[in-house]
């Protein structure tokens, strides 16, 4: 004979939505290890949060109203034919506390039952002082990797995110997704920080969280940043670097650079080409410079005759 989660939380198979989330409200309670001190409340405690993580799931719930446990737990087939597939067997995380937050949304539900009552009462959860005080959550910080051309130009970023929603009855929550949407402006800095207030996790007894994006550069196949320059490196045989060159780059709104050099390339040497780098955030019509840097490629070999020639014109 299989769990009864049902059972386990004083119901019946007709119980919908609202009666489990009533009877594992009132067991949590009543048997939570750091209120009630009897033997079974652990035991107790335990089997009601994962007879609420199956019935609480519609997916697990209607598996086991029809699999039973062992269904559950084994896994069943869907579909039929060609297109049928394996559902994976449940295993209880074994984390009762973690049903038990997520749930109400924090460790101190009990609060709430003493509202008014001069003097602490210590109930277990580090008592009630300080009641009726919620504190906010840490702010939840994500990295936002933009390429450059986005940040060149400017663009819109829409975030998914998924969070967890105080229901109606202000005791239950439920996960639901919410689009953030960030508007990057031009010439955004790596570590530039969007801040989206108060949009972490609810919970009876706290402030949400900040939700905070920072911006981070991808790698770029031609150009490095640097504040608001851009290096490039171009690579240049030893004769050009010595008698002269053109340096050709495509820029990042399409135009095809031709950057005369004529300059003795030495070691160290760059060439400034200004404005020609990323929009300064605060005046976007003002950009930073282009660097260019070079890579002096050296011959693998000479002829006699060449190295020669070289002596004459260099000695």
């Amino acid at each position: 004979m299989g769990i009864d989660y049902y059972a386990t939380l004083g119901l019946t198979r007709s119980a919908d939505d609202a009666d489990i989330k009533k009877a594992y409200r009132k067991i949590a309670l009543k048997f939570h290890p750091d209120k009630n001190q009897e033997a079974i409340a652990p035991d107790k405690f335990r089997q009601a949060a994962e007879a609420y993580d199956v019935l609480s799931d519609p997916q697990r719930k209607a598996v086991y109203d029809q699999f039973g446990e062992e269904g559950l737990k084994n896994g069943v087939p869907t579909g039929s034919g060609e297109d049928a597939t394996w559902l994976p067997g449940y295993t209880f995380h074994g984390d009762p506390q973690k049903v038990f937050r997520d749930f109400f949304g924090g460790n101190n539900p009990f609060h709430e039952f003493f509202d008014g009552i001069h003097g602490d009462l210590s109930m277990g959860f580090g008592g009630l002082l300080g009641r009726g005080r919620k504190t906010q959550d840490p702010c939840i910080e994500r990295d936002l990797v933009l390429s450059l051309e986005e940040i060149y130009h400017g663009c819109t970023k829409k975030m998914k995110i998924s969070r967890r929603v105080m229901n109606d009855d202000r005791h239950t929550s439920s996960i639901r997704d919410k689009i953030l949407t960030i508007t990057v402006q031009r010439g955004w800095r790596e570590g530039t920080r969007v801040t989206f207030p108060k949009e972490g996790d609810q919970g009876p007894n706290n402030i949400p969280a900040d939700i905070v994006f920072v911006i981070r550069d991808k790698p770029h196949p031609r150009f490095k940043r640097d504040g608001n320059n851009l290096i490039f490196v171009a690579k240049v045989l030893l004769g050009k670097a010595l008698t002269g060159c053109h340096v050709e780059l495509p820029t990042l709104d399409g135009r095809l650079l031709n950057i005369p050099i004529n300059d003795i390339v030495s070691p160290g040497y760059e060439k400034i080409v200004p404005g020609e780098g990323m929009p300064i955030s605060q005046n976007p019509s003002i950009r930073g410079d282009l660097v260019i840097r070079f890579d002096i490629e050296f011959p693998r070999q000479l002829t006699p005759e060449k190295k020669q020639a070289l002596k004459d014109a260099l000695l």
